[in-house]
């Protein structure tokens, strides 16, 4: 059964040669997360894993950025958890809760078409979490990843503590998500965090010809190997989500996290509270 792509707004879907391109599309604010478009990111994974047109799976972001992560102006602004869509059968209504986060972790990691990820840009916070969930990431070697929900006050909550230590063990990634440290694209390829590294112009190339293999590929040979390695994750993600989203649910009514934002809009450094 064909899927209908056309209710979402924030993501554009193109299908061709059995190959989805899923397309983060908010340029304008370097594809970060607001409310909709998190709706949209839990329901996209649900469609795309029933299109019977789909084999293989391309996720990418609009513009020069992959997905810079939640909407630091929308959380000032008191807009990211009321943003509506201006289209579809009220798709993003209603504000985000921590099984929202949950959601788009167990939605994507249920997907049973391989996920090739063209990391074209900076992938931070949520985004870090959705390219590095892909099966096989394609990072453009002066793309930077980050995990920056400390540098707002926050616990990375929606996947970073799950996928992380996964990728480059417990420690290396303790200090990334203590201190919201950049990594670049050629860096991350370095120490095996991406599976590929390439030049800015050979992301998407490179992508495709991979989803090619893989749509053209022994279907169900494909995908089982996938789920089967996919148990880990989505044990390792049912053992650590609920603490880390209930403590970033927490962190949310902070001090900490109201300075920080306060201090992102104001482009000054935020003055932290010492700890009662």
């Amino acid at each position: 059964m064909a899927i209908d792509y056309g209710e979402y707004e924030f993501l554009n879907v193109a299908v061709a040669d059995r190959i989805a391109t899923i397309t983060i599309n908010r340029p304008d604010r370097l594809n970060a997360v607001h409310n909709a478009l998190h709706h949209e990111l839990e329901q996209i994974w649900l469609d795309v894993r029933a299109d019977q047109d789909v084999n293989a799976i391309i996720l990418t972001g609009a513009g020069r950025a992959f997905c810079a992560g939640g909407d630091v102006k929308g959380m000032a602004e008191g807009t990211l958890s009321g943003a509506a869509p201006k289209k579809g059968k009220g798709r993003g209504r209603g504000p985000i809760a921590a099984s929202n986060g949950r959601r788009v972790i167990e939605n994507m990691l249920d997907v049973e078409q391989p996920i090739i990820g063209a990391i074209n840009g900076d992938a931070i916070g949520l985004g870090a979490t959705l390219a590095l969930l892909c099966d096989i990431t394609v990072a453009s070697e002066k793309a930077r990843f980050a995990d920056t929900h400390v540098k707002v006050g926050i616990v990375a909550g929606d996947g970073g503590a799950v996928i992380w230590p996964l990728l480059i063990g417990p420690h290396r990634a303790k200090e990334f998500l203590m201190r919201g440290n950049f990594i670049s694209g050629a860096e991350a390829g370095r120490i095996g965090m991406v599976n590929y590294a390439v030049g800015p112009e050979d992301v998407m190339s490179k992508a495709r010809e991979l989803a090619q293999e893989l749509a053209d590929g022994p279907t169900w040979a494909i995908r089982w190997s996938k789920l089967a390695v996919n148990k880990w994750l989505k044990q390792q993600a049912n053992l650590i989500l609920d603490a880390s989203l209930a403590y970033e649910m927490m962190t949310f009514n902070t001090k900490d996290h109201q300075e920080a934002v306060k201090a992102f809009v104001e482009k000054r450094k935020p003055n932290f509270v010492r700890a009662e």
